[in-house]
């Protein structure tokens, strides 16, 4: 394509079926991605499902109404009779009533009508993971569509069905991830696609079968002007820190409470705050109680970006313990504070953190004991942890910055609209 086109300002439709700025990844890369390509001089704008996200001043948001069944304090509500307004209030309830999660879905079909007769008003349409039946049609109506899936859910699917103890919750579980189906459909009709890693990139075109020449890989950022070192503040020892964002099987949290429990046999004064809120009906209280770590875990929750920096400068190592990332925000966010980082080599955190030894200590995923191992060496040696903060913090500051990631998402683009 021509130079000329490649620095021509576009007018970008974006779409994001929830956009919670302070969990789960979407809200934050919905945040930086969008303030980052108006700041290139394109026109975003962002139509959002609740929880909505936090937009800087130059980006639209546009909210798209639903009706929220799983806000808080009251997930799985039931609606008044006059809330519906719509057929697509009725079956987002009904799936909601049928054990499955019609967000995807329903968000796709009121963003569809939302932009039915506004070709004029938008180059493309930006779609972030919703992957909905919706998104067919907007390409059925000449929507140019570029989709970013983060990793594939069916990874998600297989590791809650394998942490599954009985028949009932494997059933739930299934009626649960219906969408999937939908969603890898969707996938292989996509025009373009973008994910954040090498591992997502292989995972997208085994499980959903989307072609590898459709799949571009453009890793996420992080703002290392707000994720930064600060010196000032007196670690705590022994003070551990992860980020579980959703209280789920891949993000490794037994895992890693089983390995703080050996560590403490060693360590006592290590201790473990999660950024993080515990779902109705988890697990981890039972953990806790049998592992004797009542008083040895903190959650916290709904936290700034300004205050997270804070519990990391308190924090002697942070870890990533997940089973399995697409990427791993909380592994840049980390290694951007400058906090030595000990992670797993689940899926694509080798491609964030580099090989061991050299800005990370890495681990197998699921093993407790490797894990105890690596935070007692990390703890015990001041040199190593000084070591590998420094080297985090320059890694992320080469290789992982939002600007970057605006500049090969719209790159990106300027390849769709060539099609």
């Amino acid at each position: 394509m021509p130079e000329a086109d490649r620095i021509r300002r576009l007018r970008i439709a974006y779409l994001v079926y929830r956009g919670n700025p302070r969990c789960g990844g979407q809200g934050v890369y919905t945040r930086h991605l969008t303030r980052e390509l108006a700041a290139l001089g394109h026109s975003v704008t962002v139509f959002s499902g609740p929880p909505y996200p936090e937009l800087s001043e130059s980006v639209e948001l546009v909210k798209v109404a639903s009706l929220d069944l799983y806000r808080e304090p009251d997930p799985f509500r039931v609606p008044r009779l006059r809330e519906f307004t719509s057929a697509v209030d009725l079956l987002e309830f009904a799936l909601m009533c049928t054990a499955g999660f019609p967000e995807p879905l329903t968000f796709s079909l009121r963003a569809r009508r939302l932009l039915a007769g506004r070709l004029g008003d938008f180059d493309l349409v930006h779609d972030n993971q919703s992957l909905g039946s919706g998104i067919v049609g907007m390409m059925n109506d000449g929507w140019p569509v570029l989709a970013t899936i983060h990793h594939p859910i069916t990874v998600d699917r297989e590791l809650d069905l394998a942490h599954a103890d009985r028949w009932q919750r494997r059933l739930t579980l299934k009626r649960w991830y219906g969408f999937v189906r939908m969603q890898a459909r969707v996938a292989r009709q996509v025009q373009r696609i973008v994910t954040v890693s090498e591992s997502s990139r292989r995972d997208i075109a085994e499980q959903l079968g989307v072609d590898l020449d459709r799949l571009a890989v453009v890793p996420v950022g992080v703002d290392g002007a707000v994720f930064r070192p600060m010196p000032s503040v007196r670690r705590v020892p022994g003070r551990i820190m992860t980020t579980a964002s959703a209280d789920v099987p891949m993000k490794g949290l037994i895992p890693l409470l089983e390995a703080l429990a050996k560590l403490r046999t060693e360590r006592y004064d290590a201790h473990l705050v999660v950024v993080g809120r515990l779902r109705e009906g988890s697990t981890i209280p039972a953990a806790l109680d049998r592992l004797a770590l009542t008083g040895a875990v903190r959650f916290v929750s709904g936290l700034s970006d300004q205050a997270i920096v804070d519990l990391y400068a308190e924090a002697e190592i942070a870890v990533v313990p997940s089973l399995y990332e697409g990427f791993s925000l909380p592994a840049v966010e980390a290694m951007a504070c400058g906090v030595p980082l000990i992670a797993t080599t689940g899926g694509a955190l080798p491609e964030v953190t580099g090989p061991s030894g050299a800005s990370a200590l890495l681990v197998a995923p699921n093993d407790p004991g490797s894990l105890a191992q690596a935070m007692l060496t990390a703890l015990g040696d001041p040199e190593l942890r000084q070591r590998l903060g420094s080297a985090g913090r320059k890694r992320t500051a080469e290789r992982f910055t939002w600007p970057v990631t605006a500049r090969a998402t719209a790159e990106q683009y300027f390849e769709l609209l060539a099609c």
